[in-house]
């Protein structure tokens, strides 16, 4: 070893006692989080979604946080400061755990009960889905129909705090939610945050079923399941979106990744009647079945056999669907739900805004703009329907794909080439609706996570996406009384937000090398020894 070897070796010995990782660090990275999870609970009380009838909006600490500005624009600061330092702290997480070992696994379990346990006592964030879906168990308890009566049906049902905007439209839910709704307003109570309660314990059920499954799946495939339980169910976004917002997708997609490993594992029947179960959740779902079925036929099955797979499937599937229409009484309902017309699109989005753009201007020009939104719109979700066809119909070729699996047996790969065709038939609906709700982008990052997110641009793009969507969350939905000018508290979130993730993405020295890569590398050269 030369003189200058020694020198250099010394530099990297102080600076590795400068900047310690390991557990130590991690676990320092994951109590931030845990602080930015509180801060989401804090801030939620000044701007979560409450009910006109929950008797906390006469509780003297919600008057004071709801009521008055500067309350309510303090609790807009807190929440978007602790989404900021949720965002970092799973950030710190990759860098602290770089090698994915053993000890990654105690570690990323810890985080992930700590980060959760504060947002499930924070009143719902983002969205009022939860709501409506009080909304839709009175309805089931009245005796009414949720496929074809509104919630406007009932009587005093503004006081339920649901979005006017669904409360005409049928349930797109399936029969499962359907009795999970009804149990909620089964619970004696005279506030509608008691009610919640059901469908909390619902999305922490569906977070716990990720955090099982997504390892599995993943570590089938040949890819480090910790870094794949990191990227898809600790993603501050997975927790937003499932855990603050309540969302029944979170159940939905813990259902399907569990019916995916058991069918990749030669438990077909297991696995369709978990996946079943999803689509009793969310209807969406079904697009994951022609894809079960090539799991259950197998890689070397002919078109015989796949189609007689697929007949059996499909019936195994509908057959379930069947039996629980028949218990509830409401039979097929969610199949013509399904065909309800979408009238909201979003700015990301590009069909949306693509649409809706081409649209203005024919409007400009004296043509039926309305009319060419619309069209583009059906053209896009035909399109996304026949991509569907032909990922689940093309002959599936199995290839070694990444350097992690090329050692495994032909059932994993085959396993690993069918769910990478499935994960990319829910990016084509995703990508293609005029609508792309934050939660969907979640569907996409637990699919191709159990299929492999590579390091460089792939997983930089999972970067950009949560920073992204964070945003998107803080800035959409806060629940602010009419007296308290929306304007300001949305430009406050804006500016807080945008502030504080940008901070992380491009000023912090722990993490902006994670967003553009020649910046970590510049910070590595500092320790060199000059020439």
């Amino acid at each position: 070893m030369t003189s200058t070897d020694v020198a250099t070796s010394k530099v990297r010995n102080r600076v590795s006692a400068k900047r310690p990782v390991g557990t130590g660090t991690a676990s320092w990275a994951i109590w931030q989080g845990f602080a930015g999870s509180v801060m989401i609970l804090v801030g939620s009380l000044g701007v979560g979604w409450l009910a006109s009838s929950s008797v906390l909006i006469r509780n003297p600490l919600f008057i004071l946080a709801r009521t008055t500005p500067v309350a309510v624009i303090t609790a807009t600061v807190v929440l978007c400061l602790g989404a900021a330092l949720l965002f970092r702290a799973w950030l710190l997480l990759r860098r602290h755990l770089a090698g994915w070992g053993e000890e990654s696994g105690p570690l990323l379990k810890k985080a992930l009960a700590l980060w959760v346990a504060p947002m499930m006592l924070a009143l719902p964030l983002f969205s009022r889905d939860s709501y409506a879906y009080i909304g839709q168990g009175r309805l089931m308890q009245q005796g009414l129909n949720p496929y074809t009566d509104g919630i406007s049906s009932l009587n005093n049902y503004f006081l339920l705090g649901p979005d006017t905007m669904w409360t005409e439209a049928p349930t797109p839910y399936g029969p499962l939610w359907l009795w999970v709704e009804q149990l909620a307003v089964l619970l004696p109570a005279n506030s509608p945050e008691i009610a919640l309660i059901p469908f909390r314990l619902a999305s922490l059920a569906g977070v716990v079923l990720l955090a099982i499954y997504v390892p599995k799946l993943a570590q089938r495939h040949g890819f480090n399941p910790h870094r794949a339980m990191w990227l898809a169910v600790l993603n501050p976004i997975t927790l937003l979106n499932f855990i603050a917002s309540v969302h029944n997708d979170s159940l939905m997609m813990g259902l399907v990744v569990a019916g995916l490993y058991y069918a990749s594992n030669k438990r077909p029947v297991v696995g369709i009647l978990l996946v079943t179960a999803s689509i009793a959740i969310k209807p969406i779902t079904l697009i994951a079945l022609p894809f079960v079925g090539l799991l259950w036929a197998g890689s070397r099955a002919g078109w015989v056999r796949k189609f007689a797979i697929w007949a059996a499937t499909l019936g195994i599937s509908m057959g379930a669907m069947a039996a629980m229409g028949a218990v509830n009484g409401l039979g097929f309902g969610w199949l013509a739900a399904l065909q309800t017309p979408g009238t909201v699109w979003h700015w990301y989005a590009p069909i949306g805004m693509g649409s809706v753009s081409l649209g203005s201007l024919v409007d400009v020009l004296g043509g039926n703009g309305n009319a060419v939104a619309n069209g583009i719109q059906k053209v896009a979700q035909a399109i996304s329907i026949l991509l569907v066809v032909a990922l689940a119909f093309l002959k599936v070729k199995v290839e070694p794909g990444t350097d992690s699996a090329t050692a495994l047996p032909e059932p994993q790969r085959y396993s690993h080439a069918v769910l990478r065709r499935m994960a990319w038939a829910f990016a084509a609906v995703v990508l293609l609706a005029p609508m792309i709700q934050p939660w969907y982008v979640v569907w996409l990052l637990a699919f191709f996570a159990i299929t492999g997110i590579k390091d460089g641009w792939q997983v930089r793009v999972v970067y950009y996406a949560t920073a992204f969507f964070i945003l998107i969350a803080l800035t959409d939905q806060l629940s602010v009384f009419p007296w308290i000018p929306m304007a300001v508290v949305r430009s406050v979130a804006v500016g807080v937000g945008l502030g504080g993730v940008l901070y992380v993405m491009f000023v912090d020295p722990k993490t902006r090398g994670m967003f553009v890569p020649k910046w970590e590398r510049r910070g590595a050269e500092k320790v060199q020894l000059p020439s």
